[in-house]
């Protein structure tokens, strides 16, 4: 099979494969329904606030807002919210917050990524450079903490630049590791703590923050979403062996493109001959698949078992973030966060 020939997935149009994307439909559906109001307003402060007099950042920040995205840390904050009892204006700008945060560190991302596309789309490093685009980065992030400031809640913000400060240091852990074939099982959950599980528990216990506080609350909604934030990343390194690319928005395979060994090619390696070990470190070495195919590594991780391994872990997770719940009495927005993990198990995207 030729190096960029698409990957083959017999089974994206049986009956079982339709069965399940009608019941992704629905789990989506049933985890965000309870905020739906309150996430139309999420989107409209997001996308406010990304207007400018300065025409390169109006014009990208239109650009950005025409990209969409899952909105699920926003959800996850309003949630969290409801369930603590808080039904305000606050709560809406702490989720535009953080998703004006997970937005800047997608851009810088997609900079050290030399990524092309995003969500379908160009990026905008592509579009228009690196320099343009990291200063747009930094700007973006800049304004969120402005807008987190208007309400003078200096916990708020301190939890959210604690947060921030992880996924800088994740992302410094991830490049300094960047096509090592020796990277640790340890190293990988280490750096995926911080660049994902840490704005996912941000995001779930800025709410107990908001008075009247509930510190003993905000500890288990920050377990819950540190636990939900690993099973999230999991389900992604999944997808980029599992889905399509019109699924992804990008190309499948992009990581281990990019140089990163995720952990269905991690729990792998050790197992395999040399000969094949030289396949994987081939595409690390080249950052492309120029030596051997996506499909033979694809085909590979598929007759190894890992993605089946991954998978059990990324249930376990969604298993203990479950768990945290417990801790609340029974009502409709602890049903939604319990259905929330199922959401991110399901997703294709």
């Amino acid at each position: 099979m030729a190096p960029n020939q698409p990957l083959a997935n017999p089974q994206e149009s049986s009956p079982s494969a339709l069965e399940e994307r009608a019941v992704r439909a629905a789990l989506a559906g049933r985890f965000v329904d309870l905020v739906a109001d309150k996430l139309l307003a999420t989107e409209e402060i997001f996308r406010h606030h990304l207007a400018s007099d300065v025409p390169f950042i109006q014009e990208a920040g239109e650009y950005i807002a025409k990209g969409g995205g899952k909105r699920v840390r926003p959800a996850l904050l309003l949630l969290a919210a409801r369930l603590l009892g808080h039904d305000g204006e606050e709560e809406i700008t702490y989720a535009a917050v953080v998703e004006l945060i997970h937005t800047a560190t997608l851009i810088h991302d997609d900079v050290i990524d030399h990524a092309a596309l995003r969500r379908g789309q160009t990026t905008l490093n592509h579009l228009w450079g690196n320099n343009l685009t990291v200063l747009l980065g930094d700007w973006i992030y800049t304004k969120a903490m402005q807008m987190a400031l208007s309400h003078g809640k200096v916990e708020i913000i301190q939890r959210l630049c604690q947060a921030t400060l992880k996924m800088t240091e994740g992302e410094l852990l991830a490049l300094q590791r960047l096509g090592a074939p020796d990277l640790a099982i340890e190293e990988y959950f280490g750096i995926i703590d911080r660049k994902t599980a840490h704005l996912f528990a941000a995001a779930c216990s800025v709410p107990s923050l908001i008075p009247p506080q509930r510190p003993e609350a905000g500890a288990v909604l920050a377990r819950y979403g540190r636990a939900l934030g690993t099973c999230f990343q999991l389900v992604d390194d999944l997808l980029d062996f599992t889905a399509r690319e019109s699924e992804l928005g990008k190309p499948v395979l992009s990581d281990l493109k990019e140089g990163k060994l995720t952990l269905p090619l991690l729990l792998l390696l050790p197992r395999v001959p040399a000969v094949q070990r030289r396949r994987i470190e081939w595409v690390l070495e080249d950052r492309g698949f120029g030596r051997v195919s996506a499909q033979e590594i694809l085909d590979l991780v598929r007759a190894e078992g890992t993605l089946e391994e991954v998978t059990a872990l990324a249930e376990q997770y969604a298993a203990e973030a479950k768990r945290e719940l417990e801790f609340f009495p029974p009502s409709d927005a602890r049903e939604a966060l319990e259905f929330a993990p199922d959401f991110i198990l399901h997703r294709r995207s």
